[in-house]
């Protein structure tokens, strides 16, 4: 189990291009890293890796070995999910990711319900709007909404969630009722978006009666948060397009009211990616059903 534990080690490492960030995604220390790094270097006699003050650089055998340490890794994994199947008790740790909303709204209130009834299997959540490289980060499964980028992964439908656009009464009476998608452009609406390093020009798209259309829409506030722009739709600083399921409450107490009711935004997609394998971990499979299960009936 040793040597496993410095192979895995030595995986996160070659993958995040730091022995820090390997140690925290191992949740061990430094030093602990480090020793495993230099035990298989040891064993294997050769360098792994070239290291600096500012770099850590891996060597053509470091390179090698990184292939096949992914295979050995993977064979593992897939070992340890057929004794899963066969003994019925699936364990072990899955990490999960999915965007703030659905996080807080939909994913953890159920994760207390699939511990109870999957006592062995621990549960490593994280929230973030940005969006995950699910490798480097070291996820098995990660919600979002909307298309993703990455095909390499596997992707399962949750289901489709209607959206809304929505602002404060009082926004509305300062700046008044749009009445179709063209008057949140030019500058005539505060439409608040949400953005993150590396995300494209934001577009609405907006059922109209000429078909779906994308509304290029500006405002003063950005924020990788979307709660943060509901607050501010709040306090009637914009309009937000959000999903119903996110700003349910405030439509039915008046805080929030429906904007552009006529050409409502298109519904968006909730799925959920999980690694492309030749067989995939029963903890995962166990975690999609639960949730996909749980989520399509708080939906409504």
């Amino acid at each position: 189990m040793a040597y496993l534990d410095n192979i895995r080690t030595f995986v996160r490492v070659f993958e995040l291009g730091s022995m820090s960030a390997a140690a925290r995604d191992q949740r061990i220390s430094a030093a602990v890293a480090s020793s495993r790094i230099s035990q298989l270097e040891e064993h294997l006699n050769v360098r792994l890796f070239l290291r600096t003050t500012r770099q850590l650089n891996p060597t053509e055998q470091g390179l090698i070995f990184y292939r096949g340490a992914c295979k050995i890794l993977e064979a593992v994994d897939e070992a340890e999910a057929e004794i899963n199947k066969v003994t019925l008790t699936p364990r072990g740790t899955l990490y999960v990711a999915a965007p703030l909303g659905i996080g807080r709204r939909l994913v953890a209130p159920a994760v207390p319900g699939f511990k109870a009834q999957y006592p062995l299997i621990d549960i490593r959540l994280r929230l973030s709007d940005r969006r995950l490289d699910m490798a480097k980060e070291g996820l098995d499964v990660a919600f979002f909404l909307g298309v993703p980028e990455d095909s390499t992964m596997r992707i399962r439908k949750i289901a489709d969630c209607p959206r809304v656009l929505c602002a404060a009464p009082d926004y509305i009476a300062r700046k008044g009722m749009p009445r179709t998608g063209a008057d949140l452009t030019g500058g005539k609406h505060d439409c608040l978006n949400l953005r993150y390093p590396g995300a494209p020009e934001f577009q609405w798209p907006l059922q109209t009666a000429d078909g779906v259309r994308r509304f290029a829409v500006k405002g003063p506030f950005e924020s990788d948060d979307g709660d943060v722009l509901t607050g501010w739709a709040l306090s009637g600083q914009g309009i937000i397009l959000k999903p119903v399921f996110e700003v349910a409450d405030h439509l039915a107490s008046g805080a929030l009211v429906q904007v552009l009711d006529t050409e409502p935004p298109v519904p968006i997609q909730l799925a959920c990616l999980y690694m492309h394998r030749r067989r995939q971990d029963p903890k995962a499979r166990l975690l999609i059903d639960y949730m996909a299960e749980h989520i399509r009936k708080e939906l409504p």
